[in-house]
């Protein structure tokens, strides 16, 4: 499995309860998949560089989670499907350069 982190910008319509709400079952549709949620982390509302479906302003998360590579299409297209996510990318997560040098002592 590898470790991913995953952004996500949910529409300004939605009010903080909301919000978590909508992060808690994005972390079960991970974890439905197999995945395992490490952390998730709000990024609070910003602005937007250009609209996104006629929206200026989105609230942004961060989920770090371990996967196998072939789930990550199945998440991707699982979320295009929600009204409440405008938005998600994946990423592969580097390494922590500290855990890193502490193997290599």
């Amino acid at each position: 499995m590898n470790l991913y982190e995953g952004m996500f910008i949910f529409p300004d319509r939605l009010k903080e309860e909301e919000i978590d709400g909508v992060l808690k079952i994005a972390r079960g549709e991970i974890e439905r998949l197999g995945g395992v949620v490490v952390s998730a982390t709000r990024l609070g509302r910003r602005a937007f560089a250009r609209p996104i479906r006629k929206t200026n302003n989105g609230h942004y998360a961060v989920v770090s989670f371990e996967c196998g590579p072939d789930k990550i299409p199945s998440l991707h297209a699982r979320f295009k499907l929600n009204e409440d996510v405008l938005r998600v990318q994946f990423v592969r997560a580097q390494a922590e350069p500290a855990a890193d040098a502490a193997e290599r002592e």
